[in-house]
C-alpha cells in the first residue's frame, strides 16, 4: 500500500487529519485515509480505535465547513494483525470545503495533488463557490413545519442509534433559519411524496395491469415496502438434477436492491419527482428524476466514483443500514449486469436489468388486466399457500416470499415474540424483520393487540 491521489496514510491521529480530509472533499474523486499504518504501507495499529473513532468523527463534524456529514465513513479493519482506522471521503457536492478555524481562504483550502493536500489559489476557491450547489434540500424549507418524526426515531432504534433531542440539527434537517427543509419532510411520518411500483402485460406501456404508491409517509418507510414488493416480484426458480439443485431468481437480488436505493437516495427530489420502478414481461426498469450531478462524468459514474446529490438522506441511510459502503452501488450492479443496461440523459438514469426467464406470459397478463383494477393500495390479494402449521390457500397476483412464511411461522409459534428476536431467529437484522412485519401488516395477515405489551393476532385468508 503506498501513498497517491487518492490513499493517505497516517500513523497516528494528529492536527493534519482536516486538512486531508478537506483536500479529498475538493478534489473530483474523493479518496481514502488509513490510520494507523506509516508512510511504507506498514501497519503500526491504532490504540483503543472505538474513541479513536468517535474524536475523528467529532472533529470532522465540527472543524470543517460547508457540513461534510453523510460524505464519509470510518470503520475499523485488521492489517497485518494490528487494528486501523479506513476513512472513506466522498467528493463533496458543495466545494469548497475548507478548515472553520480558517476560513474560506488559502489557509483554509486544499485540493489533493499527486500524494499531497495543496493550498487552492484564491481563484480556483472563487471559481468553485460560484458553482456550489444552491439547489440542496438542506437549503429548500419545507412546505410543512408540523412535522413528526415518530417513524424516523422507530427506524433509528432498530439500528442501534438512540436519537436525542438535537436530532433535527444533527441530521440536518433544518435550513439556516432554523426550519425545517425538505429532507425533514422526506423523513416525516406524513408528507405528500409518494413512489409507484407499476407492471404492464408485455414488454411496453400499453397494458397497465397494476399501479401501486408507496408513500405518504416517511421515505425510509416507502423504500423498505418497495423493496419488499420488489423481492416477492422476484421469484425464485427451483431445477432439481440428479445431482444437485438449482435456484435462480428473475434478477440478481443484490444488483436490484442497489439500483432501487440508488434511484431513491441520488433522487432530484428538488422538482417534486419521484422514480419509479416498472416491470414488464421481460425486464424492470427503475427510473430516477435527475442526471448525472455537476462535477461527474459518466465515465466516473460506472467507475464507481460517488458525488452524492442528496448527502443528507444518504447519511440518514448509512445510518439506519440502508446503504453499506458508500460509492459501492454501480460496481455492484456492474458485477452482474453491464452498462448497456443504464440509460442517462441529462435529466433522469434509467436502468434496465433484464430478467433470466419471463416475468410471466404475456397472454395471462393481458387476460388478468381485464379483470384486474388498473390501480390498487398494495397490489390486490396475496398468492401462495404458507405450508406447514400456516394453511389456507391466499389466492391471487402476489406471492409471499419464503422468509415472509418464515416470519408468520415463528410468529403462531410464539404470538409474543419481539421484532429483535425474530430478526435473532432468522438471522437478519432489526430494520429487515420489521419491513417484512410491515408488510404482512398491511395485507391483513398480522395485527398487533395491545401495544407493545401486547400479542401478534394471525389472520389466513
Amino acid at each position: 500500500m503506498n501513498e497517491s491521489n487518492r490513499i493517505e496514510l497516517k500513523r497516528e491521529l494528529n492536527d493534519g487529519l482536516e486538512k486531508e480530509i478537506v483536500a479529498f472533499l475538493n478534489s473530483r474523486e474523493g479518496g481514502i485515509l488509513y490510520l494507523g499504518v506509516d508512510d511504507n504501507g506498514r501497519a503500526i495499529g491504532v490504540p483503543q480505535p472505538d474513541e479513536v473513532q468517535l474524536k475523528v468523527k467529532d472533529r470532522l463534524k465540527n472543524n470543517i465547513l460547508p457540513s461534510c456529514m453523510g460524505l464519509f465513513d470510518i470503520v475499523q479493519e485488521v492489517k497485518e494483525g494490528y487494528q486501523i482506522l479506513k476513512i472513506t471521503i466522498l467528493s463533496g457536492p458543495e466545494k469548497p470545503y475548507y478548515l472553520r478555524k480558517q476560513g474560506m481562504s488559502e489557509k483554509g483550502c486544499y485540493l489533493r495533488v499527486g500524494s499531497a493536500a495543496e493550498p487552492m489559489s484564491n481563484r480556483m476557491i472563487e471559481d468553485l463557490f460560484a458553482k456550489r450547489t444552491r439547489s440542496s434540500l438542506r437549503k429548500i424549507k419545507s412546505p410543512r413545519q408540523d412535522l413528526t418524526f415518530e417513524q424516523l426515531k422507530i427506524y433509528y432504534n432498530e439500528s442501534g442509534h438512540m436519537l436525542t433531542d438535537r436530532f433535527a440539527a444533527n441530521l440536518e434537517l433544518l435550513t439556516e433559519a432554523r426550519e425545517y427543509n425538505y429532507v425533514a419532510y422526506l423523513m416525516a411520518d406524513n408528507n405528500g411524496n409518494s413512489m409507484k411500483v407499476a407492471k404492464y402485460a408485455g414488454t411496453d406501456r400499453v397494458n397497465l395491469i397494476e399501479s401501486n404508491e408507496y408513500g405518504y409517509c416517511s421515505l425510509i418507510k416507502a423504500t423498505k415496502r418497495i423493496l419488499d414488493k420488489l423481492e416477492v416480484e422476484n421469484r425464485t426458480k427451483t431445477l432439481i438434477t440428479s445431482k444437485e439443485r438449482i435456484e435462480s431468481r428473475l434478477w440478481n437480488s443484490i444488483a436490484l436492491r442497489e439500483a432501487v436505493i440508488n434511484a431513491i437516495v441520488h433522487n432530484d427530489f428538488s422538482n417534486e419527482a419521484p422514480p419509479k420502478f416498472e416491470i414488464f414481461a421481460n425486464r424492470i426498469e427503475i427510473t430516477s428524476a435527475g442526471g448525472l450531478i455537476h462535477g461527474l462524468n459518466e465515465e466516473e459514474f460506472y467507475e464507481g466514483y460517488s458525488l452524492p446529490r442528496n448527502k443528507e438522506i444518504m447519511r440518514i441511510y448509512k445510518d439506519i443500514d440502508l446503504v453499506e459502503y458508500l460509492g459501492s452501488g454501480i460496481p455492484r450492479i456492474l458485477q452482474t449486469y453491464d452498462r448497456s443496461c443504464f440509460r442517462i440523459t441529462d435529466n433522469f438514469i434509467r436502468i434496465a436489468l433484464p430478467s433470466s426467464e419471463p416475468v410471466y406470459m404475456e397472454e395471462t397478463a393481458l387476460a388478468q388486466s381485464q379483470t384486474t383494477p388498473e390501480s390498487s393500495s398494495q397490489g390486490g390479494s396475496i398468492g401462495g399457500t404458507i405450508g406447514g402449521t400456516i394453511g389456507g390457500t391466499i389466492g391471487g397476483t402476489i406471492e409471499l416470499s419464503e422468509r415472509q412464511k418464515e416470519v408468520l411461522t415463528l410468529i403462531m409459534n410464539n404470538n409474543r415474540i419481539s421484532v429483535r428476536s425474530l430478526a435473532k431467529e432468522l438471522n437478519i437484522n432489526n430494520s429487515a424483520a420489521q419491513s417484512h412485519i410491515d408488510l404482512l401488516k398491511e395485507n391483513g395477515f398480522l395485527t398487533r393487540i395491545g401495544g407493545t405489551r401486547g400479542y401478534w393476532e394471525v389472520t389466513i385468508k
